[in-house]
């Protein structure tokens, strides 16, 4: 654990604030669920809650699925990471950050395709360098409750490959049946 040099009081309502710095750092915002722990020593650990990642293993079964049935790099992120990838480019993605436009378009609840190769594939983990490195993909929100939750991603880097409607419908289904299985 990191010292951070902060401290704050509880108020009479038992409320803690957690500062303004520490929130932009750890990506929460306001009405982010948070779960809370203690240990042995009697510390109060506050985690970042992600409801998809109470289905890791799950998810990671249903990876290696869309990637065995479509022949792509499957991946599967909650709001803040990737959480489970299958078909290729496990080291390079695997419990990465994701980037801002993956971000923007959970946000936005919007479906993303790279027709026929023509638009820029947008890059999926926060640290990728602009450059293109997946030639086709599809991104579909995972939504819950009205809410979204996280992606499922199909990406492909051979040159040659087009995503087309059984891909999005490949994608849209596993979207459909995560959203549904957190609703349970």
């Amino acid at each position: 654990m990191k010292a951070t040099g902060v401290v704050r009081r509880i108020d009479d309502l038992g409320r803690v604030v957690i500062p303004k710095e520490i929130r932009k750092t750890l990506r929460i915002k306001e009405g982010d669920p948070l779960e809370i722990f203690t240990d042995r020593e009697g510390q109060v650990i506050l985690k970042k809650y992600s409801p998809i990642g109470e289905l890791s293993e799950f998810a990671v079964g249903y990876a290696e699925t869309l990637a065995k049935t479509t022949g792509h790099i499957a991946c599967i992120t909650d709001k803040d990471t990737v959480i489970a990838v299958s078909g290729g480019a496990k080291k390079e993605l695997l419990e990465q950050d994701l980037s801002k436009e993956i971000e923007q378009l959970m946000e936005d609840k919007e479906v993303y395709a790279s027709n026929e190769n023509n638009n820029l594939s947008i890059p999926i983990i926060k640290n990728d360098n602009k450059e293109r490195k997946f030639n086709s993909q599809i991104v579909y929100p995972i939504i819950s409750d009205g809410d979204a939750i996280g992606t499922v991603i199909l990406i492909s880097k051979e040159a040659k490959t087009k995503m087309n409607d059984v891909e999005k419908k490949v994608a849209q289904s596993a979207a459909n049946f995560l959203g549904s299985q957190m609703e349970i």
